[in-house]
């Protein structure tokens, strides 16, 4: 997948008042009930852990192609296979 655009000016320049009314407008945005957060516990994502990898070289050039992130996007390919093949046991 390739990077996300950068968000433009005009964006980033919007208010809060703009952000709601954009928000309200929207089909798909459901607004989240009165007291929904405070009942919630927190739960960290496992931590990842550095190791050493030999990859192909074309393997390697293909996802460095696709610019920042790309360790990032061999993991999630890596963590797709795992759990294609726990659905298959």
């Amino acid at each position: 997948m390739p990077p996300a655009e950068p968000l433009s000016d005009a964006f980033k320049d919007m208010g809060d008042a703009d952000i709601e009314r954009r928000a309200a407008a929207d089909p798909d945005a459901g607004s989240i009930p009165a007291g929904f957060w405070d009942e919630v516990d927190a739960v960290l994502p496992e931590g990842k852990e550095q190791i050493t990898l030999r990859l192909d070289a074309e393997v390697l050039r293909h996802f460095r192609s696709t610019g920042t992130g790309y360790q990032t996007r061999i993991n999630a390919v890596l963590k797709s296979y795992v759990r294609a093949q726990e659905k298959r046991r």
